[in-house]
């Protein structure tokens, strides 16, 4: 009979970060491991905070990469929902590591932008000519692994990153070690998972944007976007 209960499921709302600005207004990059949120991003992690209060979600345990942007947008999130779980801090689940732009040729820069993130991408890939999609799986998803086997939490709040989370999810998804690029991650999105024992997941919702629900506005990726941002700001052509 045992085998006919319903599995134990605990629950996992992954979230993005919020909006950032990765380039000054006179085009110099930021670094990415102090990049804050901006303006845009404080209202997202609000509006993020505000639905899991509505909804009566509360975490007993919040986790995430430990930047600026996302230890900020988990903040957010509490303060918002009226609630005060501290936050643990795991640098292994930080954002896909690019390289120097200015060490990129210029007619490698859009593959350099957008190409890990295209179809089933393959491990050898990098991210702005730095870590490689296996590099990046190599320390993400042990990390992941570990936050499943800690069998002291029953609903987390796991605030990352844009390539981190498609990690996850391809992971999820498949069952298997793998890189789905095209799964789109909007800034404060809710990726919501439920894990149990040996490897079983549920997806159940992928990339829900707060303060944007039906994406009605959005045509574009985000990486499409910073490399719009980038030609425009070296004064390079889209189309070069």
């Amino acid at each position: 009979m045992n085998g006919l209960r319903p599995p134990q499921r605990r629950r996992i709302y992954l979230m993005r970060h919020g909006s950032v600005d990765y380039f000054l207004a006179d085009g110099t990059p930021v670094a990415p491991d102090t990049v804050p949120l901006n303006d845009t991003g404080r209202r997202q992690a609000d509006a993020a905070g505000e639905l899991f209060a509505a909804a009566g979600v509360s975490f007993d345990r919040v986790v995430v990469s430990g930047l600026p942007r996302t230890v900020q947008t988990a903040e957010r999130v509490l303060a918002a929902a009226s609630q005060t779980a501290s936050i643990q801090r795991a640098p292994q689940l930080e954002e896909i590591r690019g390289g120097r732009l200015a060490d990129i040729p210029r007619e490698a820069i859009r593959q350099a932008f957008l190409g890990a993130f295209q179809g089933m991408v393959d491990e050898s890939a990098r991210f702005l000519g730095g870590e490689s999609i296996g590099e990046m799986l190599d320390r993400v998803l042990p990390a992941f692994q570990s936050l499943l086997a800690d069998d002291g939490w029953q609903q987390m709040l796991l605030v990352l990153h844009g390539g981190v989370n498609r990690a996850l999810l391809s992971y999820a998804l498949s069952g298997q070690r793998c890189f789905l690029g095209r799964m789109e991650q909007a800034p404060a999105c809710i990726n919501v998972l439920d894990v149990g024992t040996d490897d079983d997941m549920v997806v159940r919702a992928v990339n829900l944007a707060p303060t944007q629900w039906l994406h009605e506005r959005e045509r574009h990726t985000t990486m499409e976007k910073l490399l719009a941002q980038y030609l425009r700001l070296d004064g390079s052509s889209p189309r070069s």
